[in-house]
């Protein structure tokens, strides 16, 4: 989500010494009730007039010519055209103190993820989020204030960090008030696990009865030691096993998450009847392209393998997870490079604001169906991107 502040940003008459959070609105006759706590959003280069009684005003792309009479004292902000993406109940954060704007959540947009922790206790090798030792328990508080904010027609949210299972009982208020304040959205909490080891947090997560949840945990080897060297901390594999049995025994769904690169790749298929023989009873196994950012940046000569050249090791894992009924995905590939026999488990998984497409995409047969890119990705793709005519779909089924 994209911060600006300082020069790019126009602040008139606002007055406040802290961030405060804001639900846009476009729409000129909302219920005068429903202002008081809205802000009204406007694109229009140059608009003639503007409803009274809203909270903020804020003007995408607004020269500032005329701007001061249509606001008068009304507290208005005035932001570049790289906001366009702005839309109806989006929730922004508004730092007048540090002449800021951040966009906390899009409604636009089927994935929003929400950060609750910069620390983590796991400096994984590949880590797209690279963990931070700082305060920021202030997080808990924002987050719990933006929730009520969140239209209730939201499909899915997203909780990542850092690890938020660090946050102990403030995780638990954020989920039992997400399950509060959005009944019909689902929640994915993104975590390594280790946490739940201990049964009675594990027990008091799975209390919270949240009507769709899943917790996303990394397993990258069969091996103990292999996989706390890609996750870099002794005895990572075993507190993430006993978190993983702990959950299940409280009746929590759990997904199984391998992020494939040049340390995890070799091992795929011992992993795979490693979760056969002892993790059958797992929700989903979702086993993911590598994102190209954060400590893989740092770290890429040991992790970078052109996915096209671990199809043998991928096929044979997804075959034998499938041959056991196990729901399986592959995540974050592109059609192109995967063989024709995992097509069926490929997804859409890229959130589409850091989804994109290489020039030889746009005459692709597939391209509706394909994951595409990160956009960190396109600095580093797969040698083997192609564009694929209807004739090469025939001869590949």
């Amino acid at each position: 989500m994209i911060t600006l502040g300082a020069g790019s940003l126009d602040f008139r008459n606002i007055r406040r010494d802290n961030s405060f959070l804001v639900r846009a609105s476009m729409n000129p006759a909302l219920p005068r009730p429903l202002r008081i706590d809205r802000a009204f959003l406007s694109h229009a280069p140059h608009p003639e007039s503007i409803p009274d009684g809203f909270q903020l005003y804020i003007f995408v792309g607004e020269s500032g010519s005329g701007l001061s009479e249509l606001v008068g004292s009304s507290p208005a902000v005035v932001l570049p055209s790289s906001f366009n993406y702005l839309g109806e109940a989006d929730v922004l954060r508004i730092s007048p103190h540090r002449r800021a704007v951040r966009t906390l959540y899009r409604n636009s947009v089927r994935f929003n993820a929400i950060l609750l922790t910069e620390q983590c206790n796991s400096y994984c090798l590949m880590c797209s989020q690279p963990p931070k030792i700082t305060d920021d328990s202030w997080i808990i508080d924002e987050t719990l204030r933006l929730l009520p904010l969140i239209d209730p027609s939201a499909t899915e949210l997203c909780f990542s960090g850092g690890e938020p299972t660090l946050l102990g009982s403030g995780l638990i208020s954020i989920l039992k008030s997400a399950e509060s304040w959005l009944p019909n959205t689902s929640v994915h909490v993104l975590s390594n696990g280790r946490r739940f080891s201990d049964l009675d947090f594990a027990l008091e997560y799975a209390s919270i009865g949240h009507h769709d949840i899943m917790v996303g945990i990394p397993l990258y080897s069969d091996l103990s030691t292999h996989h706390d060297f890609v996750v870099q901390a002794d005895g990572a594999f075993d507190e993430t096993i006993r978190g993983i049995l702990n959950l299940k025994r409280a009746k929590a769904r759990v997904e199984l998450r391998v992020v494939v690169h040049k340390q995890t790749y070799s091992r795929l298929f011992q992993l795979a009847e490693f979760i056969t023989r002892n993790l059958l009873f797992v929700d989903h196994v979702a086993l993911m392209g590598l994102e190209l950012t954060g400590f893989t940046k740092a770290n890429l000569e040991q992790l970078w393998i052109d996915p096209y050249n671990y199809q043998h090791e991928l096929e044979a894992a997804v075959a034998h997870l499938a041959r056991h009924r196990m729901n399986v995905s592959i995540y974050n590939h592109q059609l192109c490079v995967l063989r024709p026999s995992l097509w069926e488990f490929a997804k859409q998984s890229i959130s589409d604001w850091k989804n994109e497409y290489m020039p030889e995409c746009h005459s692709c047969s597939v391209r509706a169906r394909c994951g595409g890119f990160f956009t960190s990705g396109l600095s580093k793709p797969s040698e083997h991107i192609h564009a694929l005519a209807d004739s090469q779909l025939l001869s590949r089924s």
